[in-house]
């Protein structure tokens, strides 16, 4: 589709936005009950994994360290998925998992790429 071809690095930046704004908002569901109440009881895990997708989240989204920032959010999405789905079953499919594996690809890709255009990262050379 040679007509999206101008595009690449706005799509880019949007899916790098879109992926900081969602793994964020995980973050606001455990802490802050919204939109609807977290129903798991919050342990130091929780509050450790919270903290990583509620700064993280921004920090991708904003593009700020987003190397870094992004590597440690998907080391959490693997640690994620062995520790709450892999243990139920191996197919992400039949476990629940294919959101968790999604942003631990997206967010290793992230790692790899950088931030890209739109990003506080861009902006600091």
């Amino acid at each position: 589709m040679k007509f999206l071809d101008g595009y690449t690095e706005h799509s880019y930046a949007l899916l790098r936005i879109v992926a900081g704004l969602l793994f964020m908002a995980h973050g606001v569901h455990k802490f802050f009950g919204f939109p609807i109440a977290f129903e798991y009881p919050m342990n130091p895990l929780m509050y450790v994994a919270g903290g990583i997708e509620l700064v993280g989240g921004a920090m991708i989204a904003l593009g700020l360290f987003t190397r870094p920032v992004a590597f440690v959010a998907s080391g959490l999405s693997a640690a994620a998925y062995w520790m709450a789905h892999g243990s139920t079953g191996l197919f992400p499919i039949a476990n629940g998992g294919e959101l968790v594996v999604l942003y631990c690809f997206i967010f290793l890709y992230i790692a790899a790429r950088g931030a890209g255009i739109w990003s506080v990262d861009s902006k600091r050379g």
